[in-house]
C-alpha cells in the first residue's frame, strides 16, 4: 500500500520518475555511439547507473512507507551521482560532444533537484 502522503497512484505519474526515465533513454541512445571497446566499461556503467535511478524510485514508491520511499530516493540520488561522474569521464575521453554533455548534465541537475525536493517534502 502506497503511503497517503504520496499524491500519485502510479509511479509513472511522478515528475522525477518521468525525468529520470527520459535521462535513461537519452543515455542509452548516446552511448550506442561510444567505442565498441567500452561496451563492458563506461557504456555498461552509464546504462546501469542511469536505469537505477527510476528503478529505485519505483521500488521505493511501491514499498508502502514514507521511510522506505525516502531510503530508495537516496539510493536513486547516489546513482545519479554515478551518472554525473561517468558523463564527465565520457566527455574527458572525447566520447561525448560538448552539446551532448551539457544537455545530459542539465537533465541530471533537474533530476537531482526534483529528487531533493521530494525527499525534503517527505521528511516534513
Amino acid at each position: 500500500m502506497v503511503d497517503r502522503r504520496v499524491k500519485y497512484k502510479k509511479v509513472e505519474e511522478v515528475p522525477v520518475w518521468q525525468q529520470s526515465h527520459k535521462l535513461v533513454l537519452k543515455v542509452y541512445k548516446i552511448v550506442s555511439n561510444f567505442p565498441k571497446s567500452e561496451v563492458y566499461g563506461i557504456t555498461s556503467q552509464l546504462r546501469r547507473a542511469s536505469s537505477s535511478i527510476p528503478a529505485n524510485i519505483t521500488e521505493g514508491f511501491y514499498r508502502g512507507t514514507t521511510k522506505q520511499l525516502i531510503q530508495f530516493l537516496y539510493i536513486a540520488r547516489a546513482s545519479l551521482g554515478e551518472v554525473v561522474y561517468y558523463l564527465r569521464l565520457s566527455r574527458d575521453l572525447k566520447y561525448l560532444k560538448s552539446k551532448e554533455y551539457n544537455h545530459l548534465t542539465e537533465l541530471s541537475r533537474d533530476v537531482g533537484k526534483q529528487l531533493n525536493g521530494w525527499i525534503n517534502s517527505l521528511k516534513k
